[in-house]
């Protein structure tokens, strides 16, 4: 983890910079759209959080694989790690999708094929989570989470392609599309940098987090060699 020390600040200070300027460019300097009017810029927090939403389930879900076929104990952090830094841009992914939909479709919330695929990821996050923590020493709930992060990758390529399988108010992907991008470069910038900017900032909440986690299994290591030697005594 002496990398991991290294890149905190670095990674803090660019996804700070990257934010605010895809921020400044989405809110103050891109133009509204023709049809949406102002209400688009709310794909500027909307479409990154949906992203890393999914690449985030993705990477806990490789992690997953590695703690159950090599038993490495730091498959294991990391995915504990990631785990709430997921579901929180997830359910990000679900208010900002709602604010979004309501102006647009005429309802806060529709059972729309996107919107449930997305909110089933959601559920995942919480179940590893829950998962992880529901025995009473960490490397009991390690496995079943694993499995479970396993399990939920099913549902990524749904939340994925759902848009181009069934009928839905969605719209379709605009950025990784067979025919090219399809959005304005004038709102292409703050989207990249938000995108950018988003990237990081989860990187540097996982690494703290894994920090986090490491330093309280090193404590209780050394609470219980701590007791052991009082007993020996």
């Amino acid at each position: 983890m002496r990398l991991a020390r290294v890149l905190v600040a670095p990674l803090s200070v660019l996804s700070v910079l990257l934010i605010l300027a895809g921020l400044y460019y989405g809110l103050l300097a891109s133009p509204p759209d023709y049809q949406q009017g102002d209400t688009v810029r709310i794909m500027y927090v909307h479409v990154p959080a949906a992203w890393l939403a999914s690449l985030g389930y993705v990477a806990m879900g490789v992690c997953g694989l590695f703690y159950i076929v090599w038993r490495h104990p730091l498959a294991d952090v990391a995915l504990r790690s990631m785990a709430p830094v997921g579901a929180m841009f997830a359910f990000l992914t679900l208010v900002t999708g709602a604010l979004w939909g309501k102006p647009m479709w005429g309802a806060w919330w529709v059972w729309d094929a996107r919107l449930t695929s997305m909110l089933i990821l959601l559920f995942f996050y919480v179940a590893v989570i829950a998962l992880a923590n529901a025995f009473d020493t960490v490397e009991r709930g390690s496995r079943p989470a694993a499995i479970l992060a396993l399990v939920g990758l099913i549902n990524v390529p749904i939340v994925k392609f759902s848009v181009d399988w069934w009928n839905t108010l969605h719209q379709p992907a605009s950025l990784l599309r067979s025919g090219g991008v399809s959005i304005d470069p004038a709102m292409l910038t703050p989207l990249l940098l938000m995108l950018a900017g988003m990237h990081l900032f989860f990187a540097f909440v996982v690494i703290l987090r894994m920090q986090a986690v490491l330093a309280e299994r090193r404590i209780a290591a050394l609470h219980i060699r701590t007791m052991a030697r009082e007993g020996g005594a």
